[in-house]
């Protein structure tokens, strides 16, 4: 028999999540410099020991955000490389489904793609890097063995230098200064380019462009 949990767990367990959600939250409107504990500690309606109690100090809880952040991610990539079709199709569905992440939780995609080394989360987010550049380079592979991408490329790092374009074009909606820019005009174009640099002329996939 599985013992139910009792009160007092059931409890402490709510108001862990309730703090995680305020922070979330504040992530949300400002940016991580928005996440302090005092200012989590006003949104859950708890005191600032309860949030080291329950979680930790800010650290602490800024590397709970990015975790919860890193398994969001995870559902959008792992939807569109479940979608049916070609291995070319998985690699532009990922970064469709990635340029749609940055836009719908851009907080969160700025704090997986730009945590700093000294923060604790900084290890888990180059995991889920690696992860996900494994996949993208897997589909590449697969698009070599398909015969639609080029085969004098190298998968991984293939993979990687998509990854840092897709990464630099949205973040120019970020900058405050004129080049600042915005994504959606640019992306189209970097389509464009990724998918003639990545195909074989004549392949099946080049002629359906």
């Amino acid at each position: 028999m599985t013992a139910t949990p009792s009160r007092m767990t059931r409890k402490t367990a709510a108001t862990r999540e309730a703090i995680i959600g305020a922070a979330r939250e504040l992530l949300d409107e400002g940016g991580p410099e928005a996440l302090t504990l005092p200012a989590v500690s006003e949104r859950a309606d708890v005191a600032v020991q309860t949030i080291y109690n329950r979680v930790g100090g800010r650290d602490a809880l800024l590397m709970t955000v990015a975790e919860r952040a890193m398994e969001a991610n995870r559902v959008y990539m792992d939807a569109a490389y479940a979608q049916p079709g070609s291995a070319v199709q998985r690699v532009l569905g990922a970064a469709e489904a990635y340029v749609r992440f940055a836009k719908e939780r851009p907080h969160e995609f700025r704090l997986l793609t730009q945590t700093s080394s000294g923060s604790p989360a900084f290890e888990r987010i180059a995991d889920l890097l690696d992860e996900q550049t494994g996949r993208l380079a897997d589909a590449i592979a697969d698009g070599i063995a398909e015969g639609d991408v080029r085969p004098d490329i190298d998968p991984r790092t293939t993979a990687t230098v998509l990854w840092a374009a897709m990464s630099g074009v949205i973040a120019l909606s970020w900058r405050a200064d004129r080049h600042r820019a915005d994504p959606d005009a640019l992306l189209p174009l970097l389509a464009t380019a990724v998918g003639e640099g990545l195909l074989i002329p004549n392949s099946d996939e080049q002629k359906c462009r």
